[in-house]
């Protein structure tokens, strides 16, 4: 294609340097189905409102599949001179149906023409996301009931700290994906808007139907606003923040493998389909998996941050810095939803070592606080009940042993308030006194597990 076959080329008299075709090329060869599917219900509503001939409109609707066809078939050469899928799509079509084609761009333009087919990205995006968490909020709460009474110690600081269950501390992060889950599907309802008809900037002087190419192509409504919808991106910008947010709790949860894999910890062992081994060193079985999700972060991090900036600094209406959002949706996107799938196949594979996690919930004197509840309960101050307890800890620190393995003379010294029954304190009794909603006490861990997934 000649500068002057380019659909701005009339401007111009030289020719346009190789180096600012490829540099300014858009890579969105993948998105043919959302811009044929945009300008279907374009050229319908052209024809129906009298703006270009029925028949032309016909034959666009018709060549349009056609085009599309040759999409799917892996037919379509790209070329760079052709900048980006819109002008390409034009392109095929001119040559299926002809002069018909140059009518197709009727009251368009490639600013509303591009934020459409990003809205309709996105909100593909978002559902892909959300159905991905909601599979591994599942498979969540599945072992969630599975191990409702399966002790392992709850940290702090990474120090242990008291125990929980094992289905309590899994349904944590099925809380953090069900808020995921929701910010996709609102993030979905605020792209839910269409843009086309707002022109380049200024709206349309032809007689558009815009509620009913809205309606043709699933949207809720329609833009208000013809500046704000050719410049606005922040439902790319929403879309990339649901993404960072999901990976944040994706790391957590995939640092949390890493260590109960470890050999320090030994809470769980991989499965073989979702490890890998050492080149070097026969033994070792790594969490790859898990690494690198937590690894790839940092690369939705960048995204975000990177449109954020690309924003701050443009005036209304559209400028070409805009074009970035694409690249960074579709990065995003490939990291947020796939490591979600593979977390949902994983975890259910993980094997947990439920005898160890349950000797390390008992160990670490992680049931002090629970000695220091007992005083409570038989009329001592929190405090005074926290500082007595504390002394008890350094005793045990001193002689090499558990609280629960202190002789009951060392507990009667320590307060007249103690009776023989503190030593009885153990795992199962310190979480089935945490019977209350949100607690760990195993009837209330099922009972969460139910309530999540009803969610769903």
């Amino acid at each position: 294609m000649s500068d002057g076959e380019r659909t701005w080329g009339g401007r111009f008299e030289a020719s346009m340097s190789d180096l600012t075709r490829d540099y300014t090329a858009g890579a969105d060869r993948d998105l043919y189905e959302h811009d044929i599917a945009g300008s279907v219900a374009h050229a319908r509503m052209l024809g129906e409102q009298g703006i270009i001939p029925a028949a032309d409109a016909d034959a666009i609707v018709a060549g349009l599949a056609r085009v599309r066809e040759r999409f799917r078939a892996g037919e379509v050469v790209w070329r760079p001179e052709l900048e980006d899928i819109h002008t390409h799509v034009e392109a095929l079509l001119r040559e299926e149906i002809g002069e018909a084609a140059g009518r197709l761009h009727t009251a368009r333009s490639r600013n509303d023409q591009v934020a459409l087919l990003n809205r309709m990205v996105v909100r593909e995006q978002c559902d892909r996301a959300a159905e991905a968490a909601e599979a591994l909020i599942a498979a969540l709460c599945d072992l969630a009931l599975a191990h409702a009474a399966d002790p392992m110690p709850g940290y702090t600081h990474l120090q242990r700290a008291q125990p929980v269950t094992l289905g309590h501390h899994l349904l944590a992060y099925g809380e953090m994906l069900l808020r995921d889950r929701d910010r996709f599907r609102q993030c979905r309802a605020r792209a839910n808007a269409a843009p086309l008809g707002s022109g380049a900037l200024a709206g349309s002087p032809y007689p558009l139907d815009r509620e009913a190419v809205a309606r043709e192509l699933g949207f809720a409504g329609i833009t208000r606003n013809s500046l704000d919808a050719v410049a606005d991106r922040d439902f790319a910008v929403e879309f990339l923040a649901c993404c960072a947010i999901a990976q944040a709790h994706l790391s957590r949860l995939a640092e949390e493998i890493v260590l109960w894999a470890s050999a320090e910890f030994a809470f769980a062992r991989l499965p073989d389909a979702f490890a890998t081994g050492s080149s070097m060193m026969p033994q070792k079985k790594n969490a790859d998996v898990a690494e690198l999700a937590r690894g790839r972060a940092g690369r939705v991090y960048g995204e975000l941050l990177n449109l954020l900036v690309n924003l701050k600094g443009q005036p209304l209406a559209y400028n070409r810095d805009l074009q970035e959002d694409k690249a960074a949706i579709r990065n995003a996107a490939a990291v947020t939803a796939p490591t979600l799938r593979i977390f949902a196949a994983m975890l259910p594979a993980l094997e947990f070592d439920l005898p160890r996690m349950r000797e390390a919930a008992a160990g670490g004197f992680a049931l002090a606080t629970d000695v220091a509840d007992y005083l409570v309960r038989a009329g001592m101050p929190f405090r005074e009940a926290h500082a007595v307890v504390g002394g008890l800890v350094r005793e045990a620190e001193a002689r090499g042993r558990e609280l629960h393995e202190l002789p009951f003379a060392v507990y009667e010294a320590a307060s007249a308030l103690f009776r023989p029954d503190v030593l009885e304190l153990d795992v199962d009794a310190a979480l089935a006194a945490r019977d209350i909603p949100g607690g760990t006490a195993p009837a209330r861990v099922r009972e969460a597990a139910l309530a999540l997934r009803r969610d769903l």
